[in-house]
């Protein structure tokens, strides 16, 4: 398995390519909205000879979404999101151009990912942890072979995800982070969907907003 980060659009988001050894590739959060960083995004896939199987989001706000349209018709490949992050996707196109994304396309979703169930890509098996308060259907993914999460902006180095925006709730946050995060072996590397990379032992002794 590898793991290749990119950081898209002004919210500086993190998307991320997880490749398997056969060369298949799953593409999460792509925020890429500007041409430059849809190119750098498919120059890497074409210069690694990878196979897009799937987008993949784990949760609905707009910047982790911008190149959903554009890499699904590219590499006509299905679009996957969390099944309790619809109505929040489907909110985007009323307020993308306040937020100064006119020119965002809606993309169709294909498939919801629920909870509790496994996401497979040849050798790598996906945990889909559901972690409310972010936003209402936020979706980890753990990589439990390798000690990886893909862990959305639910859980950042030192700090947490926002919970001012629809569909959040702080208390619920802090709870679903202390019983289905913390709760993970400290040495499960954290990929978030904003800023560097953290640990679960990290941030069970050094987040200020919730330790372990």
């Amino acid at each position: 398995m590898k793991i290749k980060s990119f950081v898209f659009n002004p919210f500086y988001e993190n998307t991320y390519v997880v490749s398997s050894e056969k060369g298949n590739c799953l593409i999460f959060d792509p925020g890429c909205y500007e041409d430059y960083e849809v190119k750098e995004l498919k120059e890497y896939i074409h210069m690694n000879d990878l196979n897009v199987v799937a987008i993949i989001n784990t949760h609905c706000h707009i910047d982790h979404v911008l190149g959903n349209d554009e890499l699904k018709a590219y590499y006509k490949v299905p679009l996957k999101i969390p099944e309790n992050e619809k109505e929040v996707f489907d909110s985007i196109p009323a307020y993308a151009p306040q937020w100064g994304m006119a020119g965002y396309r809606h993309a169709e979703v294909d498939d919801f990912l629920k909870g509790g169930e496994t996401l497979t890509l040849d050798e790598v098996k996906m945990q889909m942890i559901e972690v409310p308060g972010h936003s209402p259907g936020h979706l980890m993914f753990y990589i439990e072979d390798e000690k990886f999460m893909i862990g959305g902006d639910v859980l950042f180095r030192e700090s947490i995800g926002r919970t001012d925006l629809p569909g959040g709730n702080h208390d619920d946050l802090l709870r679903n982070i202390q019983d289905k995060v913390y709760t993970l072996p400290e040495d499960v590397q954290v990929l978030p969907g904003h800023g560097p990379a953290t640990s679960i032992g990290h941030e069970k002794r050094n987040n200020p907003f919730v330790k372990g």
